[in-house]
């Protein structure tokens, strides 16, 4: 499943051509370059980015904008990076984020 918008009203069509490979929770796959990391998730059919502190309820993307910290997530070992304002390069490695992102949060 596939939520890339191909075609918007006001940007047009999607004439990105470029792409590299980024590394999600162990898995390889391929993000347009430049675009956001949340964006290339979305493609990608990912839709859960984090998991809260106290209740580890699932987040995802909310308001697209870089305000809230639902698409938060650990990239190249950093935690709470706002994955909706973050475009990807080469060789990324992302991370679901479990409660702050630090060691021993899964648990």
């Amino acid at each position: 499943m596939s939520l890339r918008v191909k075609e918007h009203v006001i940007l047009g069509e999607d004439r990105a051509d470029e792409m590299v490979e980024i590394t999600v929770d162990g898995q390889k796959m391929k993000a347009k370059k430049g675009e956001m990391i949340l964006a290339a998730l979305l493609a990608n059919g990912i839709i859960i980015n984090r998991y809260t502190v106290k209740r580890k309820e699932p987040r995802g993307l909310f308001c697209g904008i870089g305000q809230c910290t639902d698409c938060a997530m650990v990239v190249d070992g950093k935690p709470n990076v706002r994955t909706c304002i973050t475009p990807v390069k080469e060789g990324m490695v992302i991370e679901t984020q479990h409660g702050t992102g630090k060691r021993g949060d899964k648990e």
